[in-house]
């Protein structure tokens, strides 16, 4: 369904073979509460509005109209209102605004796709894009000529910083510095041999307090204090059967790039070996001695070069133009009746910390949207969020099977229930009739490593589309 208000058309209006087309209404002019209603509801029902991200002083909602002539107007904190800069007429009920729409009137935004629902049988299905698999291949084909063909050179800034950490340097104290820095990780030097030798990420701090709250670990809290990075590698290849064929851990190999690697084998480096990122290193000994860290590579960076390059052309790209419903993207809710389906991680505000670290390790998931009784969303929480947990030794003084989600949230400065700042912020949230382009655009900006896919009008939870699942769909 395009909006959960597609089953609202009333019962005699349901003639097979009619097109509902998808129309979206927006109030720019602030308020608490919003909602729509006009002769398309019967004047019978509120459908409720949106604030838009980033803009809370402006509401939105889509609703599946029929052809012809249509009033409405907009219920605002217990106000009738209508939309002065819109076209508007004295009616029945006051003045209100009116559109007509014919069956050419099919755009549900400013992307060039187009997606209706036909009414057959008195049924509502859905009818979305489809592209051939010759045009799907040659798609792909494009932007993988186009990743091979540009270097690691055209990710690097003019200008910039990367943080690295002594593998010497205690665990506490770099978990303190990520939290810091606003960092998700770090790569990680050897002073003594002169190289960088692996990563030290928000998930290792997640496996630390797993075992500051297992009774069976040899890790105290005390031990944290002077406890090394390399002690603790150590330790968790031990851990987790890390080990070779002697029983003797071994650290896991390091993943790098450098800075004439092409783009193509960049991106399969991260995909292959599940890393966020890849330092970029130069060295001009042949050797390998006395290694610079350039950069610190991702699928972000690498998808705003796809994003520029394809900016201007992308109607020559089918692939582009497609729905993100209609292509096998994503991790998506299981449907009534799906037995199939792996379940989509989601987690209430009240679920135990224990619960969502334990989730995000088992599910091998990075982020878990937080969501109320009804699947709305409301939040997420990432694996990088545990980081705040090292600011004044916090992970100290908490209990991960009495905290909640919704505490540890606050711990970030969130307020889970606050008015719209986390869904600007925190929550990057997109339709699901929203095209691939539409999505790519929104995932290659800084710090947005995946949006929530929620139902228009009720912020129920669909799915959610990562930078790694767009580019697992690129490469086939």
């Amino acid at each position: 369904m395009f909006s959960p208000n597609m089953n609202s058309v009333p019962e005699e209006a349901a003639v097979p073979g009619t097109v509902l087309i998808p129309m979206r209404f927006v109030w720019r002019h602030g308020g608490n509460s919003v909602f729509l209603c006009g002769s398309f509801t019967q004047w019978a029902q509120l459908v409720p509005m949106l604030p838009v991200e980033n803009c809370d002083n402006v509401f939105q909602t889509v609703y599946g109209l029929l052809p012809g002539y249509h009033q409405y107007k907009f219920y605002v904190d217990g106000q009738w209102r209508y939309d002065e800069s819109e076209h508007h007429v004295s009616g029945e009920y006051g003045i209100v605004n009116t559109l007509h729409l014919s069956t050419d009137d099919m755009d549900v935004d400013t992307e060039t796709f187009r997606r209706v629902v036909r009414v057959t049988d008195g049924t509502l299905t859905e009818v979305v894009p489809s592209i051939s698999e010759t045009d799907l291949q040659a798609s792909r084909q494009r932007i993988s000529a186009f990743l091979t063909n540009h270097t690691v050179y055209e990710l690097l800034p003019e200008s910039g910083k990367v943080v690295a950490l002594d593998v010497d340097l205690p665990v506490k104290q770099a978990f303190h510095i990520l939290h810091e820095q606003g960092i998700p990780m770090a790569p990680l030097c050897d002073i003594r041999r002169g190289q960088f030798v692996g990563v030290l990420s928000a998930f290792d701090f997640i496996l630390i307090l797993r075992e500051l709250g297992n009774n069976a670990s040899n890790l105290t809290e005390e031990e944290l204090e002077t406890h090394t990075i390399s002690a603790w590698k150590e330790g968790k290849a031990y851990l987790y059967r890390q080990n070779d064929c002697h029983g003797r851990a071994f650290p896991r190999r390091f993943i790098h790039a450098g800075p004439n690697d092409n783009l193509n084998d960049v991106a399969l480096k991260i995909l292959q070996n599940e890393v966020a990122t890849v330092p970029i290193i130069y060295s001009s000994s042949e050797d390998g001695s006395f290694p610079q860290l350039l950069h610190l590579a991702s699928l972000t960076g690498i998808l705003k070069c796809i994003c520029r390059y394809f900016r201007h052309s992308a109607s020559s790209l089918p692939i582009l133009q497609l729905p993100i419903c209609s292509i096998p993207v994503g991790t998506w809710a299981p449907k009534i009746g799906e037995s199939n389906r792996q379940p989509l991680a989601m987690l209430r505000p009240s679920a135990s910390l224990r619960s969502a670290l334990n989730l995000l390790v088992q599910a091998r998931v990075s982020s878990i949207p937080i969501v109320d009784d009804n699947d709305s969303l409301l939040d997420i929480y990432c694996r990088s969020d545990i980081t705040a947990l090292a600011k004044d030794r916090a992970y100290t003084h908490i209990n991960l099977d009495e905290m909640t989600v919704h505490q540890a949230l606050q711990q970030l400065g969130q307020d889970l229930y606050s008015a719209y700042e986390l869904r600007s912020q925190r929550c990057q949230m997109c339709l699901r009739s929203d095209s691939l382009h539409k999505v790519m655009e929104r995932l290659a900006n800084p710090g947005v490593r995946r949006l929530v896919i929620v139902e228009a009008g009720s912020k129920r939870v669909e799915g959610i589309i990562s930078l790694s699942d767009i580019f697992k769909f690129l490469f086939g």
